[in-house]
């Protein structure tokens, strides 16, 4: 199958394809200038590096800012190897490296990206100047009925996709619609790059992992995070099916977040677990404080 290179990534971002070691090629979308700390946004299961596309161009005005599409998903390449946890967070690493992103960075991590970002930190603290989990996965929040759920759940709307329904994926996804300020230019970008089989088949791919990546989970929560300033951003919105596991993935985030000095939990009372899509101001606010303490703190 042929990958496409060219996806406009949306006014004010540049895209680049990045080849890793191994001959793969990842596509990037970078913003921004100045001085730094750089703010990596991390997707979750099935999201491309569009899902970030309204809070990458914002937060771009004050600081550098580098979001990408996993293997398989966009433009990047399909990875003939497993999508583990390990898998993926390689992967970030060498792209960075190629990148000559050396110095410390602020991971920002929806979703399936919370893992992400905290395997990265645990193999790489001194890369990394602050956290923002965004609803991130928790172990608790996954035992293995779920896991197989999201698997089949990603299949089904790959068929979806493939028979025409983009624009019923994304009501199923976000049935409380977008933020207002998120632009119609915005959205069809993202449409294009999530509203497909393509990511669906990616995501099926990394949720196929979720089991096997439950110890490695439940051993990063218990080990903690880098002593760096950290922020939790949690839905408060209990939605249909959540009165049991809202609840349950707040307190344990309230938890994680008390073993962290510089960690403390904001609960975005008018959204639920797509806080990116429905309350971006919220997750933009939280980064741009990141940002602004790791440069006091440099």
């Amino acid at each position: 199958m042929t990958v496409r290179r060219d996806l406009d990534p949306g006014p004010g971002l540049t895209e680049h394809i990045v080849e890793l070691p191994d001959g793969r090629r990842l596509r990037a979308v970078v913003a921004g200038e100045g001085p730094g700390p750089l703010v990596v946004f991390e997707a979750g299961m099935s999201a491309p590096a569009a899902s970030w596309i309204h809070t990458q161009r914002e937060v771009s005005e004050r600081t550098r800012t580098l979001s990408y599409d996993r293997a398989g998903y966009g433009g990047s390449d399909v990875d003939p190897h497993e999508r583990t946890l390990e898998r993926i967070v390689e992967d970030l690493t060498a792209l960075l490296d190629v990148l000559g992103e050396t110095a410390p960075v602020i991971l920002v991590g929806h979703s399936w990206g919370g893992p992400i970002i905290r395997l990265f930190a645990d193999r790489h603290p001194e890369r990394v100047a602050g956290l923002i989990f965004v609803d991130a996965t928790v172990a608790e929040s996954m035992p293995e009925r779920h896991a197989r759920l999201a698997r089949r759940a990603f299949r089904a709307m790959s068929v979806l996709a493939r028979l025409g329904g983009k624009g019923l994926i994304l009501r199923i996804s976000l049935p409380h619609g977008m933020a207002a300020e998120i632009s119609e230019s915005d959205v069809a970008i993202m449409r294009r790059d999530y509203a497909c089989a393509r990511a669906m088949r990616a995501g099926g791919r990394e949720a196929a992992q979720i089991i096997g990546a439950l110890p490695t989970m439940r051993r990063l929560q218990a080990a903690g995070t880098p002593d760096v300033h950290t922020v939790c951003l949690q839905g408060g919105r209990v939605d249909r099916g959540m009165a049991t596991t809202r609840p349950l993935l707040n307190q344990t985030a309230a938890a994680l977040m008390s073993a962290v000095p510089n960690g403390r939990v904001v609960i975005v009372e008018q959204a639920g677990h797509l806080i990116p899509q429905e309350c971006p101001a919220a997750v933009r606010d939280a980064i741009l404080e990141v940002v602004e303490t790791a440069r006091a703190t440099r």
